[in-house]
């Protein structure tokens, strides 16, 4: 059983939704599309209905001149077919194309019959002029669209029609239809880009706030947000800063009360253990019932003096006054001989042969007291560690401590890795001797290390719990030095005070 302690449940939200930033340019893509929509459809409409009325009133004064022309060209009488179509209609003007037809005596006459004749005037645009009205319809002919005008020509009692082509006014209107929709679509993505611009100027100050959450939250305490550059911005950035340097403030003090106590406790202490050691010396010297009283005290004192030892490292990373002695070790080597020192020589060290030139850059009294934290979590829950894996992952390599104890359930995965967390199942105090700072200096070791440290379900499918360290592999050919020391309000050789040996 490990220590865990509840933690607040987290809202998980199950289905995916699109972040602030998209959603802007989301809205920015579809407010051009729809605007450059609504402009295409309404330009599309005016340049059609202009272009249709300008043909329409062109082939409608066309038409009176050439039924003008017929009137006065058309002798009485005359019904001749040859000289109707050959020399009357032929000779009309057609600059649009138009195609005559004539109604005289009850007769049709074409100037094409071929293209166009009296079966394709729609019957009700006949009847229109029939009644001695011009008018005109639009229909297809062939299936090409035509513009079909008809004229009476009252003096003969006959009827002029002329067929005017639309097909290209058709292609120019398609034309013009195919350059809408790609200024559409160009607007659109204009729009969307200009979106996206936008979102970013928008949300940069966002971002900087998530940044510097991030680092604060990552133990830089001292970061702040810029202000006096936007007055709008300084709304959020003073509010910001001032809940920032409470909480660095707030942990600062909490850090310097909780080593000022370790430190004041270390003296009595020191005495306690002392007198527990002397009467160590006389325990044969003392009855039944005062070596059992000595036994109790000399384990709490034990479990004191590790816990005042915790506290003091904790408080070191608190106020960022840790200091590493950094080295380029072979990784299997370094755990074997960690091991040996701890006296876990009888646990088992399995990796492969591509492991054994691995170098890591570890300081080597923090990484050992990483592995004895790790060991003695198996031991105080597990029954002990059943063995120590080391495997290469990419840049990185993996340690990992396996056990056969009841396992570690998902839901306290994380938590055991937090500050004195204590499950529903760590335990009484007679069993159970742990503080609940172990694993959160392992997890503040590893994460100094530029490393990441987690616990996972054995991957031979046995009962138990695998706790895994990460680090980076050094390349010793190319690798630049690393930083010797993490940002820290003052340089503390913790080696003279926590009495952990390498």
């Amino acid at each position: 059983m490990r220590p865990a302690r509840p933690r607040t449940a987290r809202n998980v939200t199950k289905r995916a939704k699109l972040g602030l930033r998209a959603r802007l340019t989301l809205t920015y893509g579809l407010g051009a599309a729809l605007l450059s929509a609504v402009l295409s459809v309404t330009t599309f409409g005016l340049t059609r209905e202009n272009m249709l009325t300008q043909r329409e009133q062109a082939a409608m004064s066309q038409a009176l001149q050439n039924a003008s022309t017929v009137s006065d060209g058309l002798e009485p009488g005359v019904t001749d077919t040859t000289t109707i179509e050959k020399t009357v209609l032929a000779s009309l003007p057609n600059p649009e194309g138009g195609l005559p037809v004539l109604r005289y005596d009850g007769q049709w006459y074409s100037g094409n019959a071929l293209k166009f004749s009296d079966a394709s005037i729609p019957p009700a645009l006949v009847e229109r002029v029939d009644a001695g009205q011009p008018a005109r319809m639009r229909t297809e002919v062939a299936g090409a669209p035509y513009l079909v005008v008809g004229v009476p020509i009252r003096p003969l009692g006959a009827q002029y029609y002329e067929a005017v082509p639309l097909r290209e006014m058709q292609r120019t209107l398609e034309g013009l239809a195919i350059s809408l929709v790609g200024a559409s679509a160009l607007t659109t993505v204009a729009g969307g880009l200009l979106g996206l611009w936008a979102a970013r100027r928008v949300f940069r100050p966002l971002l900087d706030v998530g940044r510097a959450a991030d680092a604060i939250a990552g133990g830089r305490l001292d970061t702040r947000l810029p202000t006096g550059n936007d007055p709008d911005l300084d709304r959020l950035s003073k509010p910001f800063n001032e809940m920032a340097q409470a909480l660095q403030d707030r942990i600062e003090r909490d850090a310097r009360f909780a080593s000022e106590v370790s430190h004041e406790l270390r003296s009595p202490l020191m005495t306690l253990a002392a007198t527990v050691e002397v009467l160590e010396n006389t325990r044969e010297e003392m009855p039944e019932r005062a070596r059992t009283a000595l036994d109790l005290l000399s384990a709490d004192v034990d479990r004191f003096q590790q816990l005042v030892e915790d506290l003091l490292e904790i408080s070191r990373f608190d106020v960022g006054a840790v200091k590493l002695h950094l080295e380029e070790v072979l990784i299997a080597e370094m755990v074997i001989q960690a091991i040996s020192v701890l006296g876990n020589g009888g646990v088992p060290v399995r990796y492969d042969e591509d492991v054994s030139d691995v170098v890591v850059r570890v300081d080597k009294r923090r990484f050992g007291r990483v592995l004895a934290n790790l060991l003695d979590n198996a031991e105080k829950y597990a029954g002990g560690a059943t063995a120590v894996t080391i495997d290469r992952s990419g840049k990185t390599v993996r340690i990992g401590v396996e056990d056969e104890g009841s396992g570690v359930s998902p839901d306290e995965r994380e938590i055991i890795f937090d500050r004195f967390s204590r499950g529903s199942e760590s335990g009484n105090r007679s069993l159970d001797s742990g503080v609940g700072l172990g694993l959160a200096l392992v997890d503040e070791h590893v994460r100094l290390h530029g490393g990441r440290v987690w616990v996972e379900d054995r991957p031979d499918g046995r009962p138990g719990a695998r706790f895994v360290v990460e680090l980076p592999i050094v390349d010793v050919g190319t690798a630049e030095p690393a930083p010797a020391t993490m940002p820290a309000a003052q340089d503390v050789d913790d080696a003279e005070d926590v009495g952990v040996s390498p």
